[in-house]
């Protein structure tokens, strides 16, 4: 059994994809927020996952905030911390920590838009698609081994929302299933690239 924590800022769409997965022999043992106000924490809670929060305000620095959610998370003996819409930079001490365990999830198709603001940049940029991204956490910000990313069509007249949930629909699909992939030891690193084996059932049946 696997011991997944999962970081939020927000509602946690797709931490509750995580969660309603139920993932063979994955245990979502916590999730975590630097937002007390996050929705996301009462919906797991309400469903009898260990939730806390640290709020990054009331700390002098990002480091101090990193090192105090490091020691929250290292509480539940984490496998895998997953980043599901957790909104913060997170500093080179906290990634070497978690180096090839922690996953995120980004809605761009990498290495095009890091950062913020993707659909809209996407839009600007007069591209066709779309997408999003999951990929190992390094210390250079949204630039991991990719595990694996997700496409949808960019339509004439649309708004940075609408893309965003197609987008959005898109993530929910690819997360468990990425989670899954490497509780089951199918994930293999190598330099930018992943190479998957072993897949998950619900991945080879996607791919099939």
């Amino acid at each position: 059994m696997k011991n997944i924590v999962i970081l939020i800022s927000g509602r946690g769409s797709n931490m509750q994809s995580i969660v309603n997965a139920n993932i063979p022999n994955a245990k979502i043992a916590a999730v975590l927020s630097n937002n007390p106000n996050a929705a996301g924490l009462a919906w797991a809670a309400e469903r009898g996952i260990a939730t806390a929060a640290l709020n990054h305000k009331e700390f002098a620095s990002r480091e101090d905030f990193d090192r105090a959610m490091m020691q929250l998370i290292d509480q539940y003996a984490p496998d895998l911390v997953v980043l599901a819409g957790f909104m913060r930079i997170l500093t080179p001490v906290f990634c070497r920590h978690y180096e090839n365990r922690c996953i995120n999830i980004h809605p761009s198709l990498l290495p095009s838009f890091t950062g913020l603001h993707t659909h809209q940049r996407a839009i600007d940029e007069g591209c066709r698609i779309a997408g999003c991204t999951i990929h190992f956490v390094t210390e250079v910000l949204d630039n991991g081994a990719i595990i694996a990313q997700g496409v949808v069509p960019i339509l004439d007249g649309d708004t940075a929302d609408d893309v965003a949930a197609r987008v959005l629909k898109v993530e929910h699909q690819l997360f468990p299933q990425a989670v899954a992939d490497f509780v089951s030891g199918s994930l293999k690193i190598e330099g930018k690239r992943v190479i998957k084996q072993n897949l998950s059932d619900a991945t080879a049946q996607l791919l099939a």
